[in-house]
This record gives structure tokens, C-alpha cells and sequence, in this order.
């Protein structure tokens, strides 16, 4: 495992901060220097400021994001986190992709970072599900646009599978992740967001599991995943 992700596993820092340690000169393995290219192997030693350091357990943890919580880890606004809805794991797990504040569903948080990175990796196409309320009736129009791609002003979005639930319910399952994508989507076609949930995400759902709460993946869930992320050919 590369240096930085052994120390983004212990808690210690993100990737991004341990390049920063790693760089000051704060890091030792086996009693050596690290160097951004080290790589840490099981039974080496690993000391920040001649401190011992040992990456964590891998955690999953899926929680169902209630409205008015932000996707980080902190937020300077002293907005609530969804970090903070998992406080009592000891783990330092981050969330997997973003959901705006007033958006609920379905969010994975981890401490698996190569994981994380497949997950938001274009080339996998995961799938997400979201029900989107919007003003108006969207005709049968407006949802032949939002099957077959709809032109934002960061390009065509990809073809997407659409279902109407009710006069101004719609349900769109989407296999890219542009920020902001469902409501720029809608907007585009003339009918704004009210509100968003995203039911499925990679599979994974929030059957029995009530908003505000969250539960670590079963090892059937992490075994589909795996599958879902693993490299073509």
C-alpha cells in the first residue's frame, strides 16, 4: 500500500494532507525517511512525529442522509455533517461521491480508499436511483429528452432510464455523476427539483433502515460490490 493511503487508513490525514506530511519530512518507515513513492508492507514500521501509526480496519458503513446535512467532513458554515451522524465508529470513514444538503438517500461512507475511487471512476458506470419531485407536470416530452440526453453546459448527458411515479413524481436512474446532475437535468427540461432522494446507489438500498440511521454493508453487499467493481476483461 502506498504510504499516503496507509496513513489516509489511520486516521491520520486525507491522501492529499499525508503528501503534505510526507513531504515536511514527519514520516518514517523503518526508521527511514518517507518518500512519496514508499510503499508500506505488512510488518513495517510507520512513525508520524515518532509516533507509531497502524492503518485502521476497513469500514462500510451506509447511512441514510436526512435533509440539511452536509457530504463532508467538516463544514466551515457550522452546518451538521453526515461524519457526525457516524461519530461513534472509531474509524475515519469519509462518504463516497456527494449529495447536496437538501437531498436524502442513500450515501456509503468508508476508509477504503481504492474502493472509493472505482466507485466514482467513470469507466464503471455505477448505477444510481433517485425520486425527484418537480414543479409542473412533465410530459411525455420532457421525459423522452431526460431517456435520451439532455444538453448542460458541461456537455450531452448520457442516456438515462426514466419512470413516472405521479403527475410530478419522476424516478431516474443515472450511470454518471455530475455534480449537481438530476436537478441541472430537470431545470433543463422545465421542470425544477422540490425534492430529491436518492433510493439506490451501486445496488445498495435503505430497506428497514430509517432516516438519520446507518449500518455497516453485509458481507453478501461488500461481495456484490466487488463484483460490480471489478476490472473489465
Amino acid at each position: 500500500m502506498r504510504l499516503n493511503a496507509y496513513l489516509a487508513r489511520a486516521g491520520i490525514a486525507s491522501r492529499r494532507g499525508s503528501d503534505e506530511l510526507i513531504k515536511a519530512g514527519r514520516v518514517r518507515v523503518n526508521d527511514l525517511p518517507g518518500e512519496l513513492n514508499t510503499y508500506v508492507h505488512t510488518g513495517d514500521r510507520v512513525e508520524v512525529d515518532g509516533e507509531p501509526v497502524t492503518a485502521q480496519e476497513l469500514k462500510y458503513v451506509l447511512l441514510h442522509k436526512p435533509a440539511g446535512t452536509v457530504t463532508t467532513a467538516r463544514d466551515p458554515q457550522g452546518r451538521p455533517t453526515v461524519v457526525q451522524l457516524v461519530e461513534e465508529i472509531p474509524e475515519r470513514i469519509v462518504p463516497v461521491g456527494r449529495l447536496d444538503a437538501d437531498t436524502t438517500g442513500v450515501l456509503l461512507l468508508t476508509n477504503d480508499g481504492p474502493l472509493s475511487h472505482r466507485l466514482a471512476h467513470p469507466r464503471y458506470g455505477v448505477e444510481k436511483v433517485y425520486e425527484v419531485e418537480v414543479e409542473g407536470e412533465p410530459d411525455d416530452e420532457a421525459l423522452r429528452q431526460l431517456t435520451e440526453g439532455v444538453d448542460l453546459e458541461d456537455g450531452r448527458t448520457a442516456p438515462a432510464a426514466v419512470r413516472r411515479l405521479g403527475p410530478a413524481k419522476l424516478e431516474l436512474t443515472l450511470h454518471e455523476g455530475r455534480k449537481h446532475q438530476v436537478k441541472r437535468m430537470c431545470e433543463a427540461v422545465g421542470h425544477p427539483v422540490l425534492q430529491l432522494h436518492r433510493s439506490h446507489y451501486a445496488g445498495l438500498t435503505l430497506e428497514g433502515l430509517e432516516t438519520g440511521r446507518w449500518r455497516e454493508l453485509e458481507p453478501s453487499e461488500m461481495k456484490r460490490l466487488r463484483r460490480l467493481l471489478r476490472p473489465p476483461g
